[in-house]
């Protein structure tokens, strides 16, 4: 860790001096050794392989134009790749920096490794391979379902560096069956697996198919329960490269050692073109139906699937990184959530707790309530929900007294099919008005959580 840090923080000149030096030594090549007709139409004939197997081949992106794209490896060098004891290498590389193990990955696997760029703070990946001179290739999962500012960004990524990214993208037919049967918002009410494997897991093994290695941005730091044990490279657990069967597919991930503060302190020296969403609080970057900002103090991936009670918050691209055997060993709490060791929260003699029987009472048919209410659907694990406990006590410490009850209801595991179907439960927390005699209590529409907001929303319709 500290060795990556150090790099970042102190590299630009040597950067500088790296990238001169390879410039240099290919100026001073090109001057001495002409390449013949005949070498020179042998390279060409060894253009880059496609990301997708059936499509023709055609030149790989290139980091610099003075750098000739290399051969794809031969059958030998094919088998020599697959000798590699990866494990070793990566114990190896333990304290290299980021620019020294992207330049051992390019060199290693030529055309036929690629960059998984999905339009956030990854982009430093793409900094990284032009700084070491050789030629690259960069992928995107376009899903249709990506922000406008992440488009705006491989615009100008493009632009910035000189390539074509080369975007996969689902298949029409699945996405229209998908959408057609459940509908554009299904991940809401039953997961973000399903939506996730049509759009971004399948276009992704398809392109995989077409590659040797990829280069992913994965960072210890950014999920502790499925990315804190991951290699700087590897055999892939999970995909299969061009020659099919397990073993086939290498990933590198080097920055797995790097703090994402200091990604952003070699992005800015850098002067890198970056996703305007992180101005605005965003920053685990994924679908715009599925991607929020964070708040102060949350951790990033706290912003992706935020209605979701899983820990292990990954789409399926990098599904090998869930440990399976751990998360069966997790201790778990009666109501089936993971979370048995999460103390109550919102605790206030103001505060009146409410129990699944005593709702379905006072929701009863054909019993119209006199007295009035808030009630706050809530997880007690829930980052949100802990976000606005101090503004929930207070709203019901200011209006005791008053006649409007304020009440909490803890809606997860057991419990959140009920209220899913009963209390309009779509993510945590939710809350909930009952103005009194009305049939249906009316949901807190705003994302503002502050007391005064709140104490706003129950005023407006008492």
């Amino acid at each position: 860790m500290a060795s990556a840090t150090t790099s970042i923080s102190s590299h630009p000149a040597a950067l500088r001096d790296v990238k001169a030096a390879r410039i240099g030594g290919l100026r001073q090549q090109q001057a001495s050794v002409a390449p013949s007709a005949a070498a020179a139409r042998g390279q060409r004939a060894r253009a880059v392989r496609s990301l997708r197997a059936a499509e023709p081949a055609r030149q790989p992106v290139a980091a610099s134009a003075a750098a000739a794209a290399p051969a794809a490896p031969v059958a030998d060098e094919a088998a020599a790749l697959a000798a590699v004891d990866y494990e070793a290498l990566a114990r190896e590389l333990e304290g290299a920096s980021p620019l020294e193990i992207m330049d051992r990955a390019l060199a290693m696997f030529g055309s036929e490794i690629a960059i998984a760029f999905s339009g956030a703070e990854d982009v430093a990946l793409i900094e990284y391979a032009k700084l070491t001179g050789r030629p690259f290739r960069v992928f995107s999962l376009d899903t249709g379902r990506l922000n406008p500012e992440t488009y705006q960004l491989f615009d100008k990524v493009e632009k910035h560096y000189g390539i074509r990214i080369e975007y996969m993208f689902p298949d029409a037919s699945e996405v229209q069956e998908l959408v057609r049967t459940k509908g554009l918002f299904s991940f809401y009410e039953d997961g973000h697996q399903e939506c996730c494997r049509v759009r971004k897991v399948r276009p992704l093994r398809r392109a995989l198919k077409g590659l040797r290695a990829w280069i992913t941005g994965q960072r210890k730091d950014q999920s502790p329960g499925t990315r804190a044990s991951i290699p700087l490279v590897q055999v892939d657990p999970s995909f299969e490269g061009l020659d099919g069967g397990a073993g086939s597919l290498v990933k590198w991930n080097p920055v797995a050692n790097v703090d994402g503060k200091d990604i952003w302190t070699f992005l800015r020296t850098m002067d890198v073109p970056v996703n305007t969403l992180h101005a605005q609080g965003y920053v685990s970057i994924g679908c715009e139906p599925c991607t929020r900002p964070v708040l102060p103090g949350q951790h990033e991936r706290e912003g992706r699937w935020w209605w979701e009670d899983a820990k292990a918050k990954e789409c399926g691209l990098h599904k090998g990184n869930i440990d399976k055997d751990a998360q069966a060993a997790a201790p778990r709490s009666a109501n089936g959530n993971g979370s048995a060791g999460a103390p109550d929260i919102f605790e206030s003699p103001a505060v009146v707790s409410l129990t699944r029987t005593g709702i379905e009472n006072l929701a009863a048919p054909g019993e119209p309530r006199r007295a009035r209410g808030s009630w706050c659907c809530n997880a007690p694990w829930c980052p949100f929900c802990q976000a606005m406990e101090a503004s929930y006590v207070e709203l019901a410490e200011k209006l005791a007294g008053s006649g409007v009850k304020v009440a909490k209801f803890r809606a997860d595991g057991e419990q959140k099919p009920f209220a899913q179907a009963e209390l309009q439960l779509q993510s945590f927390p939710t809350v909930l008005l009952f103005p009194g005699r009305t049939a249906r209590p009316i949901k807190y529409p705003s994302e503002k959580r502050d007391v005064d907001s709140l104490l706003a929303f129950v005023n407006s319709l008492r």
